[in-house]
């Protein structure tokens, strides 16, 4: 189905519900269910359907959808599947809007199932219906004016703002009894099942649009369509955060990769992932506890302007752990500016450490303790505080909650709290996070919460450039694609590649095409020693395996004797190969080795590589992707999150490298892959980053082309 822009008010919304396959018979997903509507206090009419019963739950059941006295907003389904097309063939002619379809037996056990969704898929379309599922947990709104608990979870949630979905029904329950232990309300909440109809991408966007919706959580295990994920994302993220947990991993597809960027987007599929949800603004959690524990400071509305933190505590261990975790979160302890020091000395212990942390150490009081805080929050050089408590003496923890939230008073800065003790703090707990003061168990889990709002304000906050569109040579390059697509699909000749990328504004060395000796040696005087051979070959993915590059050649005699030792390795490590013949080239020297790929990816889209370059690219793995098309600030972020860039920074006295002619490659390529459709694998491995002022080369280069009958998918 189509992904829709509207609210889904059919679905969360409804003003009358019928359960088709509702029962009296305990222990049911049928009995459970309607008794969940009724127990949650529906504000609309609830009907239950079901031939067997007279009434169900104490109201009146009918013998069919055609029975109803009136058209439901919204039919929850729980027949066997067998009969689900016929149900919501009714259920369409009465001109019921929105389907939950709770029933399994379909796509997910294959063969027949298939088919069968196939057919419910035909009549929710014919219908204009709003489809949630098969095989699905169903539908859940905690509005007052709503409450809508249409799932075989006993209960009602608290009233919260966080919005979840979720790809597993079996995960709801344990999810929404998780919340309660957590003291998390939910907005709406719902599983999309086999997602036949409507998928995350059109909830995420519903969501998106529900004022009571502060934040969205998703739990997926794949995704419907991976680029109409970014452009829902990248909408929502403007306006509300977006927490995911993403947890398997899908497969690149049939086809074998033929370039070191297929095979890097082959074995990091994970990291594609990763690609999206950074380029969209959405935040990955590693585990269900973390998504929730980073949900709670979300829920909670505040806001880090910035990365800098005030660690406070009365105990110098847990200090010194949240200290290390704010390392590897990269968040950063500025250090206390020296009035602030000597205004709270006085009212401090001597043993008290007035750095960042501050630890006031075991004896600290109460009052010290607002005192501090309050300083703390004061800075101008502080963007928000974490406070790790524990209660001693006449520090109990009712008095330090207070003097926590004493503290904070009307500063909009976010502060978190650790309470650590031998007895039982839940009642402090809740005294702050009713006050709106998050509190975790452990630092690091604190620690996590601020860095994913410092994460997000930066996404928020960063710079809102347009795509960049280059000049480039549309007519010559197409004249080159059409060449080469007459030979079919495959590895294009080096020459055609280099043509293409040429075309989008690509520097190469100059090149000679020989086949003799007499030729090779001609074309190296020529071109001016140094020179790189090369063997020309569309059966030689990688020249360095086979002995197919020889570097650095100083004269005619060391030409002549690479091109015989290259004959030799040829013959002996790829005897079918086509050998076309072979370039010359003139040798760069200099410049830090690089990689730039393009990948298609069935699910994706044209996904961009870049990363550290050479022969060793797939064993190091320094890899980075993003889909294109790209703004200026993607390309920066991919070059910066490499391990190659302190490199290309300069080290040891080196000149930095040309990064904004490597930022224009970046974006130079994403072009190509969205007006290219038909380029499936492309290489340009190394490319040369020249030191500052220089530029960019291309020294290698190799293109794939999709077979002519398969369509490509671009931008």
């Amino acid at each position: 189905m189509a992904t829709r822009s509207a609210p889904l008010s059919e679905l969360f919304e409804p003003r009358s519900v019928a359960v088709i396959g509702a029962s009296n018979r305990a222990g049911t997903v049928g009995a459970s269910l309607f008794r969940n509507i009724l127990e949650a206090g529906f504000s609309g009419v609830v009907y239950p359907v079901n031939p067997k019963w007279r009434s169900v739950s104490g109201v009146r059941c009918y013998p069919s959808v055609r029975a109803l006295p009136e058209a439901p907003d919204l039919g929850i389904v729980i027949v066997p599947a067998a009969r689900v097309p016929a149900v919501v063939e009714a259920l369409g002619r009465r001109g019921t809007r929105g389907v939950v379809v709770i029933s399994s037996g379909f796509r997910e056990i294959g063969g027949a199932g298939a088919r069968l969704e196939a057919r419910l898929v035909s009549i929710v379309r014919r219908y204009r219906m709003s489809l949630i599922g098969p095989n699905c947990f169903g539908v859940l709104n905690t509005d007052p004016a709503i409450r809508l608990n249409a799932t075989f979870s006993e209960g009602l949630p608290a009233r919260g703002n966080i919005g979840f979905i979720s790809q597993s029904g079996a995960l709801c329950a344990g999810i929404l009894r998780y919340g309660h232990a957590e003291r998390i309300g939910f907005s709406r909440f719902l599983s999309v099942g086999n997602r036949a109809g409507i998928d995350e991408n059109d909830l995420l966007r519903s969501l998106g649009r529900d004022p009571s919706t502060r934040l969205i959580l998703l739990y997926v295990e794949s995704l419907a369509d991976g680029r109409k994920f970014l452009e829902a994302a990248r909408e929502v993220t403007e306006r509300k955060p977006v927490l995911v947990i993403k947890s398997g991993r899908s497969v690149l597809g049939e086809r074998a990769a033929r370039s070191h960027t297929g095979s890097l987007a082959r074995s990091g599929q994970d990291r594609l992932f990763d690609a999206l949800f950074e380029q969209s603004g959405v935040l990955r959690a590693e585990s269900i506890g973390e998504l929730f524990r980073t949900a709670k400071i979300f829920s909670s509305g505040l806001r880090l302007a910035g990365p800098r933190l005030a660690i406070l505590t009365n105990s110098g261990g847990p200090g010194i752990v949240a200290a290390d975790a704010c390392a590897r979160s990269h968040l950063e302890l500025p250090p206390l500016p020296a009035q602030v020091a000597e205004e709270l000395r006085p009212q401090l212990s001597p043993a008290a450490s007035l750095a960042n942390p501050l630890d006031l150490t075991a004896d600290a009081k109460p009052p010290a303790f607002r005192a501090a805080l309050q300083a703390l929050v004061r800075l101008k050089e502080v963007d928000g505080a974490l406070v790790i408590a524990t209660p001693t003496g006449e520090a109990s923890g009712r008095t330090l909650a207070e003097a926590i939230l004493a503290a904070r008073g009307r500063s909009a800065k976010p502060i978190v709290a650790c309470l650590f003790g031998l007895t039982d703090l839940s009642e402090e707990v809740r005294f702050l996070e009713e006050h709106n003061i998050p509190t975790f168990t452990f630092p690091e889990e604190a620690v996590a919460g601020l860095a994913s709002l410092a994460r997000y304000q930066a996404w928020w906050s960063r710079p809102r450039l347009p795509v960049r569109k280059y000049r480039v040579a549309r007519a010559e390059v197409a004249r080159l694609i059409a060449r080469a697509r007459r030979s079919g699909p495959g590895v294009l000749p080096e020459y055609l590649a280099r043509g293409i990328l040429e075309g989008y504004g690509f520097r190469f060395p100059e090149v000679r095409q020989v086949r003799t000796d007499a030729e090779a040696v001609a074309a190296a005087r020529e071109l001016g020693f140094p020179v790189v051979l090369k063997v020309v070959s569309p059966d030689i993915p990688h020249k360095t395996d086979v002995g197919g590059v020889a570097l650095d050649l100083q004269s005619a005699v060391g030409v002549q004797s690479a091109l015989r030792a290259m004959r030799l390795s040829l013959a002996a490590r790829a005897p079918h190969a086509r050998i076309e013949g072979f370039e010359l080239e003139r040798m760069v020297r200099g410049g830090k080795e690089v990689l730039l790929g393009l990948q298609r990816d069935p699910a994706f889209g044209p996904v961009l590589a870049f990363g550290t370059g050479g022969i060793y690219v797939e064993v190091f793995q320094d890899v980075s992707f993003r889909l294109a098309p790209i703004r200026p600030l993607s390309a920066r972020n991919m070059v910066h999150s490499s391990r190659i860039f302190p490199l290309l920074t300069g080290v040891r006295g080196e000149a930095p490298s040309d990064l904004p002619a490597l930022y224009e490659a970046i974006e130079r390529l994403s072009q190509l892959a969205v007006e290219l459709p038909h380029v499936a694998e492309l290489d340009i491995n190394p490319l040369l980053v020249l030191p500052a002022g220089h530029g960019v080369v291309a020294v290698d280069a190799r293109i794939v082309l999709t077979p002519s009958s398969r369509s490509a998918r671009s931008a």
